[in-house]
């Protein structure tokens, strides 16, 4: 394959809604341009971006995918990403490493939550949009009312660069609206088109676009806006300048027409993309740091080496794959770097440009094109590799917060070590899945984007290192306190052959502002207690708040006051004093009316109006309370607070109740008292379990 410089490249992000039809619109962008054979159907399982097993069986991407293609001597860099929610975490990755997104919407539906979410991705990476309205060959296929929806979402600069001749099933032309032209295509799939003249019905609503298209972008640039008030006009070199400028500042979102499925639109959008889309260096530098120190790179290949890992793949006789993207200087196999954040040295293998599965081993690649290599020792996603004599560090992806917690336990002994290495594994390869033992809790806690998130790892897990789990609740991290003042005289004697032991403790516990924790003081006068074991009884008292008194759970927010107790000269010592301290202070807290307190969790919820009653209904039934409401572009956002034992697969009832349509976050606020009748249940459980145990 030819050597593509900088600027002849073009790195475009394929986001949107789950089934918007965007593995459709790569497949259909790959094939016009001669990078595949034949048009590939999702259906048949024969798309070149959707290759693993889980997509083909499924239907639908599970992992974003790179590809390319070469149209008018230019290389373009295709990447694909899921819609579905679960994993929308590969999005955000992909807005980091593009210099244009498509943003497909389906032309029936309009507007969607995944169509909201993603735009927000690209406004933190000041990243250009343009819209590819898709589908326009359906029965009830709306151009006009998905404008109208875009431009009520993301604002006016939302501008038509094509509109439909004939949308619906009969659908096979669009007018460039620059142009002054139509573009109709063969109904073949084929994606060849002819140029005809725009049909008399239709040039009035032309014109009318043309001249809101020309005043967007003049008015973008101070310079232009000027002349084209004095003369009324500008040239074509002008607009073409103009609308880059425009899209680059992201004051323009241009508006595309396809059907993908049909492959209409394609060769139109691909011409679109070298005339109008920013090359790499558009941003001019790159920004990083080193040691606290900010570094800029130039996006060109006189600048020392730097690349950005940005996903990370495990095939099975590969091994790890790296996918990465030259952020300056030229990348070339045999080349030694550094892993900037740890510091160890890297040497690059070979070097790949990829379609899907297929693997294509090149010499170098140039500053902004993307790549993969094979088999770094100690690199993963988000990691820098850069010249150890000029050393730079980009930003990390931030990726969505997990919607969904699990506890998992494996179905046979034996296997923690392989059910740690297997989710270490995919956990580099899917930074939205987190996972770690809590001591608290006792249970390992899988986190995740939710249930299909967590079907597709663990069905992984089994296929690639033959372990399986069982899902089970995690436990709420309740805690323990009290509320009025208690205190107790507690003695310990132990006298049975051998050494004896003896303490006494005299004890007095009150309750603490909320937050403060534990507070352990003495107030000791006299000689009835050697101050030597004023330590041992705070381990005590220590040892009884984590074991929890009244249910199990950590013990907060109490102050005990050790004032007096008794000690005897030979069997008086620490481990004494520890036991004599513990159960002190656990009878002082039963003597200070104890109570439970519940995690409160912040919760924002975001649907279509259509759906707020319902979200606002289940809320209220969860014994959630309405914070307030905000509009956010055509949806409503719901604030609330929720008890955490609330909120289990929250996100699976969530899109349940608004057909797929909602999302939400949530967060951990405060706690607070639980109510009395939830809190006898939770101190039952505990004792019938303590029963079961003994």
């Amino acid at each position: 394959m030819k050597e593509f410089q900088t600027n002849e490249i073009r790195n475009i992000a394929v986001l949107g809604h789950a089934s918007t039809g965007k593995t459709s619109l790569v497949e259909a962008l790959l094939y016009t341009a001669g990078a595949t054979t034949r048009l590939g159907i999702i259906d048949d399982g024969t798309t070149v971006s959707d290759y693993n097993e889980d997509e083909i069986s499924r239907k639908f991407s599970i992992s974003s995918s790179l590809t390319h293609c070469e149209w008018a001597k230019f290389k373009i860099n295709i990447l694909d990403t899921p819609g579905y929610l679960d994993f929308i975490g590969e999005a955000k990755a992909i807005t980091r490493v593009s210099d244009l997104s498509l943003i497909v919407v389906h032309a029936q539906t309009g507007v969607e939550v995944g169509t909201e979410l993603v735009f927000n991705f690209t406004k933190e990476e000041d990243l250009p949009v343009w819209f590819v309205i898709n589908m326009l060959d359906k029965e009830h296929a709306n151009f006009d009312k998905t404008l109208q929806g875009l431009k009520e979402s993301f604002g006016k600069h939302v501008v038509p660069l094509q509109i439909p001749v004939n949308q619906g099933i009969d659908f096979d032309a669009i007018v460039d609206i620059l142009a002054n032209k139509v573009y109709r295509y063969s109904k073949d799939g084929k994606g060849t088109a002819v140029d005809e003249e725009v049909p008399a019905d239709l040039q009035d609503t032309v014109n009318t676009l043309r001249e809101e298209l020309i005043e967007f972008i003049a008015e973008s640039d101070d310079a232009l806006l000027e002349k084209y008030f004095e003369e009324g006009a500008l040239t074509e070199e002008e607009l073409l300048e103009g609308l880059k400028n425009a899209i680059i500042n992201r004051n323009l979102f241009p508006i595309f027409a396809t059907s993908a499925f049909n492959n209409i639109g394609g060769s139109a959008l691909l011409d679109s993309i070298v005339k109008y889309a920013p090359a790499p260096d558009y941003k001019k530098v790159v920004s990083g740091e080193y040691k606290g120190q900010s570094v800029e790179r130039k996006v060109n290949d006189d600048e020392p080496v730097s690349m950005f890992v940005f996903k990370t793949i495990s095939e099975k006789h590969i091994g790890e794959l790296s996918i990465f993207r030259v952020m300056s200087g030229t990348v070339r196999s045999g080349l030694d770097l550094i892993n900037v954040k740890s510091g160890k040295s890297e040497r690059l293998g070979q070097i790949y440009i990829v379609n899907g599965k297929d693997k294509l081993e090149v010499a170098h690649l140039h500053a902004g094109d993307i790549g993969t290599v094979v088999k770094l020792k100690n690199t993963h996603t988000t990691d820098t590799l850069a010249d150890s004599k000029s050393p730079v560090k980009y930003p990390k992806i931030k990726f969505p917060e997990p919607v969904l917690q699990v506890a998992i336990v494996p179905k046979s002994r034996g296997d923690e070590d392989k059910i740690n290495s297997g989710l270490q594994t995919l956990s580099d390869e899917d930074p939205t899945i987190t996972y770690h033992y809590d001591p608290e809790l006792k249970q390992t806690i899988l986190s995740g984007q939710g249930e299909l998130h967590f079907t597709i790892l663990l069905e992984r897990l089994k296929q690639k290192f033959n372990v399986e789990v069982d899902q089970l609740p995690p436990r709420i991290p309740y805690r323990e306190t009290i509320k009025k003042q208690g205190s107790s005289k507690y003695r310990h004697k132990k006298q049975s052959g051998g050494a004896g032991q003896f303490a006494e403790v005299w004890m007095r516990i009150e309750p603490a502002e909320r937050g403060t924790g534990i507070e352990f003081t003495n107030t000791l006068t006299g000689q009835n207690v050697d101050r030597v074991f004023v330590p041992s009884v705070e381990k005590g008292v220590k040892a009884a708040c984590e074991e929890g008194i009244l249910a199990g759970y950590n013990v907060t927010d109490v102050k005990a006051i050790f004032y007096d107790g008794k000690m005897h000269t030979v069997d008086s010592k620490d481990i004494a004093f520890q036991i004599a301290g513990k159960g002190a202070f656990k009878e002082a807290f039963m003597d200070a009316n104890p109570i439970l307190l519940e995690p409160i969790f912040d919760l924002t919820v975001i649907v279509p109006e259509e759906f707020m009653g319902d979200v606002m209904g289940d809320i209220s039934v969860r014994h959630g309370k309405i914070q307030g409401m905000d509009s956010e572009g055509s949806f409503q956002k719901i604030n609330a607070k929720v008890p955490l034992a609330e909120l289990y697969r929250y996100s699976t009832s969530l899109r349940s109740m608004t057909q797929g349509k909602g999302m939400h976050h949530q967060s951990f606020s405060h706690y607070e008292t639980m109510p009395h009748e939830q809190q006898q249940k939770v101190v039952a459980e505990y004792k019938r379990k303590r029963e079961e145990e003994h």
